[in-house]
């Protein structure tokens, strides 16, 4: 007999500061919808963090969706609110669809739920067998996002991943979960890729990925870059630097580490703003590009070859190359989804020492 309702919890912010949990119930499926129990939810420590602290420019900007610009004092949302997340793996428990069988077990992207309804036109993704379920969790949203930024790289519409990063030297700034999988992805596809950072355990989590690293607490990355590639006798510096840190420091970081005209494709989320950076410095000087990644936005001209799909199967190819690893070494913390508040906490504030965090449910 169908479910008449569908009890929900999830995970949100009440005020800036203050992580809680939320209750509300939910109708019966209608037709062609489908309900998951949520498995497991990644908490993401960019923009979910933004939104605790309130930095985040939809606290304070609305989006204008036909000029494409950010629109200040007009709040695209505001507290409470009741849903962050885009890393959840689920399992199908009822359904009035013919697309999707029970006992499926699905890579989504809704939030910190502990279940949710859905219509097979929605973007979802078996998790395939011979894959650990917990690495689902990247499949959805993160792992395209970050195959993406490969495409971005290219220097023209690109017919395979590899296309922008093969035999180039690579620099990644910032050995979070963002930047772990971009410099996995680039260094699959033949990069030589080194990853910078000053948290000693997310350098630990990238060696133990087989990444090369620069300690920032040591040497700084452009230094670093500067000295390791040298193209001919006055251009010196990475040929590409995947920005992942949100900071405005490691852009400027970014900047100084690329060889002239070389290129910056940046991933991170700006909590503090940008008042490092000097576009009248390295960028105007060296001639560089500077590349903006989001999720959901392919570079020009590759739409007939790329889409969310394919991007997701180049993420499964790569977790079933290096999955173990990044179960091992890059998903540090694994907790109830009970002691979701007091996590989504610890992220926000960096009081706990992390990489991937992970609400099991």
């Amino acid at each position: 007999m169908p479910t008449e309702s569908w009890p929900v919890r999830s995970l949100g912010v009440r005020a800036p500061g203050v992580p809680d949990f939320f209750d509300s119930v939910e109708a019966a499926l209608g037709p062609e919808e489908f309900w998951v129990r949520t498995l497991f939810s990644g908490l993401s420590s960019g923009a979910e963090a933004s939104f605790v602290d309130g930095t985040h420019p939809y606290l304070t900007h609305g989006w204008h969706r036909e000029h494409g610009v950010f629109v200040p004092g007009e709040a695209a949302v505001g507290y409470p609110i009741s849903r962050l997340g885009f890393m959840e793996v689920a399992e199908v428990v009822e359904s009035r669809s013919h697309a999707v069988r029970l006992g499926e077990v699905l890579a989504m992207s809704y939030g910190h739920r502990t279940g949710q309804r859905s219509r097979r036109d929605y973007f979802s993704m078996p998790v395939p067998p011979d894959l650990d379920p917990v690495l689902g969790i990247y499949l959805a949203k993160l792992g395209p996002l970050c195959a993406n930024a490969l495409l971005h790289a290219a220097p023209a519409p690109a017919a395979r991943l590899g296309d922008g990063v093969r035999d180039r030297g690579v620099l990644v700034t910032g050995a979070g979960m963002v930047g772990l999988l971009t410099a996995l992805f680039a260094a699959h596809h033949g990069a030589a890729v080194v990853v910078a950072d000053r948290d000693p355990t997310r350098l630990a989590a990238a060696r133990g990925l087989g990444l090369p690293t620069v300690d920032e607490a040591e040497l700084p990355a452009w230094e670093y870059c500067k000295s390791a590639w040298r193209h001919n006798t006055v251009e010196r510096g990475a040929d590409l630097v995947f920005q992942c840190r949100g900071t405005g420091e490691s852009l400027a970081t970014a900047l100084r580490s690329v060889r002239p005209q070389g290129t910056v494709i940046d991933l991170a989320t700006y909590r503090d703003g940008l008042t490092d950076v000097d576009l009248s410095q390295e960028f105007h000087h060296n001639g560089l590009v500077l590349r903006g990644v989001r999720s959901g936005r392919l570079p020009v001209g590759t739409g007939a070859v790329w889409d969310r799909s394919r991007l997701a199967e180049e993420t499964v190819r790569l977790l079933r190359a290096h999955g173990p690893a990044v179960r091992e070494h890059a998903i540090t913390h694994v907790v109830p989804f009970a002691h979701g508040v007091e996590a989504l906490s610890a992220v926000a504030d960096r009081r706990v020492p992390t990489v991937q965090v992970v609400l099991e449910f």
